[in-house]
């Protein structure tokens, strides 16, 4: 019996050509669809799931809230390991990894590499984090203030295939000797590791690590077994309370410290600040889920739609197969596997467009996925249940209205009338609003995520970004001469200005407290430290609105002068900007020195750090002790040459390190790479939602064309033009696109600007967005249909008319 109700469906298939090809392409391009973001939403998933005992493991984090915004830190300060393990019992071990961004020079023999990625971590990291070794083993890997444990590509490029351990190399000019090499299987752990450095290595004081001040480290507890770690949590938050926040009367701690999960960390931390995590974005991960959800259901909505329309030209089928005696049940089981087998050659379609595409998809993402059938039967087993899922779920309805025709009512006519099928045309009707519902709303979402990104692109920065190359100081003669270098640099034929210091736009910046003295108080304020040369505001383009910049001739400004930006004007109380010009502000250097001076001018606002977050409080001042970039502003013309220019200068004073350079507008671009992304997938997957929509509804018009021949040809009889006809056949779906964007808009306005609220700066909502998606999608819908329609409006009436 199902050998032959296989013989059946395979013949309706072949039969009915073009309706099947229209099925066909609609469901592979939505599986397609489901089973390329399934991949990436799977690959997301998978970030620190292979650590062992990895339940147990979780990071320190801490809360602040600041003029009622609250503000999340990735580094805590360093005591918290060392309390957590001293004073809680159900602490099993604890890690600190430094708060590191620099990129170090890697030499052995003639081999000079930069590298970042670099972890300055406690001795008992492979304890909380047993990663694999190739060569060495975690045992005493970081107990040396010289040693190293690298990653197996870094060693495979410094010392071929040989076996490292044991070999030095030099970082900076310092010896290490190599005692381990982790194997490349770390592409879903959390942190990027191209080496891994003891603390001891970083020779900090004593004194300096029992701070609970000094925000710098990323601090990873290991609760013993069967330990609640909400319970820990409180514990820990009641020992910051009693204990610790109060130590320091002048800056008393503000913060609450919390656990997160080590699973949790690469979704979940995406508005953290500071963070070393490889982060991606549960928001984005939730959405592109969404987006496949709505892809299948609109490719299933067209299966619907297109089997009960074309169920018409079954019915006498139908009722001749029920008058000899098959049953509702038979009938049934005969579409449904007429459905499936449609739906598995789909799923063949679609698992081979996965295969083509995955390449792309995986240069696009920068991720490693991989869709092999023969290597994982977990694929090919989830592909079948797919098959049966989605054949059942697309062809109950259909089947049960084709099983349950009236076999008297459709053998009196060669094709049964919409009457016939009661609910039928309202249910294909209703399929068709929640089709373009979905389609319209990916199309609002599309365009306000594009013209979001191109704000953050475009929105003026305060500052000017152009053609400024920026790099680290190398070398002690370098850093030394500094004031040498940046006069030959600017004697360099194609060089605008040059500024050295730490706390360019889009690169590190020093967070710390000034001091404001008021009527014999201090009053102590968390701001973002600037350290700049004396043209600092001319490279960047800054705009002072009030006071002067620094001046070399004076000699009081590298001391006692301060610049401040506008916020901070009102974050510590100045007034305006030119009632702050004058006002007294410490710095606390170090213990028992304090650099006093006053404010000798403002700056306009300028965002140096991405859009997501407010511009802060920041203060400006001469400190050479912490210079460290150099930036470079270019003129316009021969950039090439000036490059070589800079190089060459660079080789006199530097002549052991390779220069390592970018541009400043480089770093601003790397900011939204993920917003990048979404808006390309975005744009590609609602085109594909559209397209899918619009092959149900050209089978439709297809459908009701035929259907209304008769009618066409009565009316071109009597005089009916081509536009009327055309116009007669559009309106009914015209109208139900329309009320699928009366459905949509408000659906998309709620999401979008929830959306938008994850950024600090952010376009307004503007209102043509609607109009456009709508009137987007009416186009589509018309050109979909008019096909149809104007083949129907020309064909002769007198072939319409004829009889059987």
């Amino acid at each position: 019996m199902f050998k032959n109700y296989l013989k059946i469906a395979y013949r309706n298939l072949v039969r009915h050509k073009g309706f099947s090809f229209l099925n066909i392409a609609g469901l592979a391009l939505g599986l397609t669809a489901c089973l390329l973001i399934g991949l990436f939403v799977f690959d997301e998933l998978q970030y620190d799931k292979a650590i062992p005992e990895g339940n147990q493991v979780y990071r320190v984090y801490t809360e602040y809230t600041k003029n009622e915004a609250l503000e999340t830190f990735a580094v805590v300060p360093p005591m918290f390991a060392s309390t957590m393990k001293q004073e809680f019992p159900e602490v099993q071990q604890t890690t600190r990894i430094l708060m590191n961004s620099s990129v170090s020079l890697f030499e052995v023999g003639d081999k000079k590499i930069y590298l970042e990625n670099g972890l300055i971590a406690d001795s008992t990291f492979f304890e909380v984090f047993p990663l694999p070794f190739k060569y060495g083993s975690a045992n005493q890997a970081l107990a040396g203030t010289r040693s190293i444990v690298l990653a197996e590509d870094v060693a495979k490029t410094l010392f071929n295939d040989e076996d490292a351990v044991g070999k030095e190399l030099k970082i900076s000019k310092t010896t290490f000797v190599v005692k381990g090499v982790l194997r490349n299987s770390l592409s879903k752990f959390h942190l990027k590791v191209n080496y891994v450095l003891p603390m001891v290595a970083a020779e900090i004081p004593a004194e300096r690590m029992k701070s609970w001040g000094w925000q710098q480290f990323y601090t990873y507890v290991k609760l013993k077994p069967g330990t609640d770690a909400q319970q820990t949590q409180a514990k820990l938050q009641d020992y910051i309370v009693r204990k610790v926040r109060n130590l320091d009367k002048k800056d008393p701690i503000t913060f609450v410290p919390f656990l997160q999960r080590l699973t949790d960390i690469h979704l979940h931390s995406a508005s953290f600040k500071y963070d070393l995590a490889v982060r991606g974005n549960i928001t984005y991960v939730k959405a592109l889920s969404l987006i496949a959800a709505f892809v299948l259901l609109i490719a299933c909505f067209n299966f619907v739609n297109l089997a009960t329309a074309k169920s018409m030209q079954r019915a006498k089928e139908v009722g001749i197969r029920k008058t000899i005696g098959a049953s509702q049940q038979q009938l049934m089981l005969q579409f449904l596997i007429e459905t499936v087998l449609l739906t598995f050659v789909s799923v063949l379609v679609a698992a081979v467009l996965t295969s083509l595409v995955l390449p792309t998809l995986n240069e696009f993402t920068g991720k490693d996925m991989s869709f092999n059938l023969l290597a994982k039967p977990i694929i090919p087993l989830l592909l079948l249940i797919l098959t049966v899922v989605v054949g059942l779920v697309a062809g109950f309805y259909p089947a049960l209205v084709l099983s349950g025709f009236q076999p008297i009512k459709v053998l009196k006519r060669s094709v049964a009338s919409e009457g016939m099928f009661g609910r039928v045309q309202w249910l294909r009707h209703g399929l068709i609003v929640v089709q373009f519902s979905l389609s319209i709303f990916l199309i609002v979402s599309a365009i306000v995520v594009f013209l979001q990104v191109d704000y953050l692109h475009n929105k003026d920065l305060g500052f000017n970004r152009e053609q400024i190359m920026f790099f680290p100081m190398r070398g002690e003669n370098m850093t030394k001469s500094y004031e040498a270098f940046k006069s030959e640099l600017l004697e360099t034929p194609g060089v605008a200005a040059v500024s050295i210091g730490y706390g360019f736009p889009g690169d590190a910046v020093a967070g710390d407290a000034i001091i404001v003295p008021i009527k014999g108080e201090q009053k102590h304020y968390p701001v973002t430290q600037l350290m700049v040369d004396y043209d600092y505001i001319k490279t960047l383009g800054l705009q002072l609105i009030a006071g002067r910049d620094f001046a070399k001739e004076l000699t009081t400004d590298k001391d006692h002068a301060f610049i401040i930006n506008e916020t901070a004007v009102k974050e510590l109380g100045f007034g305006t900007p030119e009632q702050a010009m004058g006002k007294a502000l410490w710095w606390d250097i170090k213990p028992d020195s304090l650099k006093k001076g006053q404010v000798i001018g403002v700056v306009k606002d300028f965002h140096y750090k991405s859009l997501y977050d407010r511009v802060e409080p920041a203060v400006l001042h001469i400190n050479p002790a912490d210079y460290w970039k150099v930036a470079v502003k270019l003129k316009g013309e021969n950039i090439g040459s000036t490059i070589s220019g800079v190089k060459e200068v660079w080789s006199k004073f530097s002549p052991d390190y390779p220069i390592d350079y970018k541009f400043l507008d480089d770093n601003f671009t790397q900011m939204y790479q993920a917003e990048d992304k979404l808006k390309s997938l975005l744009w590609v997957f609602t085109t594909v939602a559209v397209f899918v929509g619009c092959l149900g509804l050209f089978g439709l018009a297809t459908y009701a064309a035929e259907r209304r021949k008769k009618e066409i040809g009565i009316r071109k009889v009597l005089g009916a033009n081509t536009s009327t006809i055309v116009a007669l056949l559009s309106k009914e779906f015209l109208k139900l696109v329309l009320v699928a964007s009366v459905i949509a808009f408000p659906v998309a306005w709620m999401v979008m600007r929830k959306w938008l609220e994850d950024f600090a700066y952010r376009i307004n909502f503007p209102l043509w967005v609607f109009l456009a998606a709508g009137l987007a999608a009416v186009a589509v819908a018309f050109l979909t249909i008019s096909y149809q329609a104007i083949k129907a409006a020309t064909t002769n009436p007198i072939q319409n008319l004829r009889a059987e």
